[in-house]
């Protein structure tokens, strides 16, 4: 446990956490809505900020990232913690096992430990992923700087709810992000995940402007975000509002958490997303969670050649050459595709 960064004194010892967009007002020994900063005494203080729940070497892929340093592998770390409450959560052992106020598991460690770990296992780079990376703030800014000095990328996997001081610290460290984006309702946001649109959207504007490489995931749940409608509109939001080069994965929902009930997608309708999302001019469009999909490989929007083929989270020799598609030439948007 150790005082946490971004928050202000409010009176008679409560605090407001300014980390996420819920600015959460926390009373003496209570916790945020994220379960893992608690104020002690009229300081507020991260739970986590030592503490790693789950670690592995993933390839960049299944984040998913595929313009960002294709084929590579990622040093991957997570806490407990999250500051959404989604009833389909697919990792809610992690995200959601700290709202209760029992005690925070996980292995203590040093960022300089996690840069050397990461280095050990010949890795491009660091995701901060599992849960919502914003939860360890702390634990990771200390470690993006140092892997940064070591040269080695950093890359979050984020639901995009932090606050604009928290982009303003992170914006010099952080390399590539993937944001859930995970409607285009406030009522989804509300209903089902505990939180708001709005701030997300205004986040990946500013991401996008940041010069961070952005790629965007949405899960497709049915009856819940996969009407025809609503997925022209964030088709549409990200081809005015990112730029038409931003990657959209469309990821196929299965039954879990508190949606055991939900069926899950059927192929259908992520073709139809897929479709949507061409026609509205996007360039890169891919489908998830269902394995052996050309959806899945990069095809070059010019010529249509196939650049990077891939199976399952393998990506297969890139076709590009100094950024260009060695077919015709054309730019093919991304970082170190070859």
């Amino acid at each position: 446990m150790q005082e946490a960064r971004l928050w202000r004194q409010l009176k008679e010892n409560t605090v407001q956490c300014r980390l996420c967009n819920h600015y959460c007002s926390v009373r003496p020994d209570e916790r945020g809505k994220c379960g893992v900063r608690e104020n002690h005494g009229g300081v507020l203080y991260s739970l986590v900020a030592d503490r790693i729940a789950a670690t592995n070497v993933d390839p960049i892929e299944k984040k998913p990232l595929y313009h960002f340093q294709p084929g590579s592998h990622s040093f991957s770390i997570g806490t407990v913690g999250c500051n959404f409450f989604c009833i389909f959560c697919q990792n809610d052992s992690l995200s959601q096992s700290p709202k209760s106020g029992g005690p925070i598991p996980g292995e203590q460690v040093s960022p300089q430990q996690l840069v050397q770990a990461a280095q050990h296992y010949g890795c491009k780079n660091i995701s901060y992923t599992y849960n919502e990376p914003t939860m360890f703030f702390e634990l990771m800014l200390d470690c993006a700087e140092l892997a940064k000095e070591q040269g080695l990328a950093n890359v979050m996997v984020s639901n995009g709810f932090m606050t604009p001081e928290c982009l303003d610290e992170l914006e010099p460290w952080i390399d590539a992000i993937n944001v859930d984006f995970k409607a285009f309702s406030e009522r989804f946001y509300s209903e089902l995940c505990g939180s708001r649109l709005e701030p997300v959207l205004e986040n990946m504007k500013r991401i996008k402007r940041m010069g961070w490489w952005l790629e965007a995931t949405t899960l497709l749940i049915p009856g819940q975000n996969d009407s025809e409608e609503e997925l022209r509109d964030m088709a549409a939001f990200i081809r005015d509002e990112l730029s038409q080069d931003t990657p959209w994965h469309l990821s196929r929902f299965h039954p879990c958490y508190q949606m055991t009930q939900t069926p899950t997608t059927p192929v259908s309708t992520l073709e139809m997303a897929h479709a949507i999302g061409k026609q509205a001019g996007l360039d890169y469009v891919y489908l998830g969670n269902v394995p052996g999909r050309k959806e899945g490989n990069t095809y070059c929007p010019n010529c249509e050649r196939t650049l990077i083929q891939r199976s399952g989270f393998s990506a297969g020799a890139s076709q590009v050459e100094n950024g260009n598609c060695c077919n015709c030439g054309r730019p093919i948007a991304g970082v170190d595709l070859g």
